[in-house]
């Protein structure tokens, strides 16, 4: 029973933080494009110089 009491706060405190970083990545843009990755990995390349 003493276990519940430290193990309560602790996930209460990670999902704040869950949802902390998840309000975060809305406001930051990070699901603005959700197919631009999906495309530019398909794109050829051959127009662009490879490094060296």
């Amino acid at each position: 029973m003493s276990g519940l009491l430290l193990l309560i706060p602790v996930a209460v405190c990670l999902g704040i933080l869950a949802l902390v970083a998840f309000m975060w990545a809305l406001r930051s843009g990070q699901y603005e494009d959700l197919e631009g990755a999906g495309h530019r990995i398909l794109d050829d390349d051959k127009d662009k110089p490879r490094p060296s």
